[in-house]
């Protein structure tokens, strides 16, 4: 069944605006950038986001969100688990962040 996730993040206030900018296109180029380790193909099915612009101010300090599709629990384990673009990316984005949140679901299961 499809998962998605989503991620959540708060910049710090000092990042420059570059680097923001940077870190949010290293997100999203995690779709291409990991690999299945058995067919060697994109295992990400979507990954889109961008930063906040609701006018309802719920954010509660959150600057930008990230929405990635997997197409079973087995990818998704993979991603967060092992696949070293996946850990590298975070391991570099740690610094840049006062928060992050992450919440996956599956469409229809409450």
């Amino acid at each position: 069944m499809t998962i998605y996730h989503v991620v959540l993040f708060k910049f710090k206030a000092l990042v420059p605006v570059e680097e923001v900018r940077a870190a949010c296109d290293r997100m999203l180029a995690l779709k291409t950038n990991c690999v299945h380790p058995e067919t060697k193909q994109e295992y990400v099915q979507t990954s889109v986001g961008g930063k906040d612009n609701s006018p309802e101010g719920l954010a509660d300090g959150i600057t930008h969100a990230f929405i990635s599709q997997f197409e079973n629990e087995e990818d998704r384990k993979y991603y967060l688990t092992d696949d070293p673009a996946h850990l590298s990316f975070t391991k570099s984005i740690g610094p840049l962040l006062d928060k992050a949140q992450v919440i996956d679901f599956m469409p229809g299961v409450f």
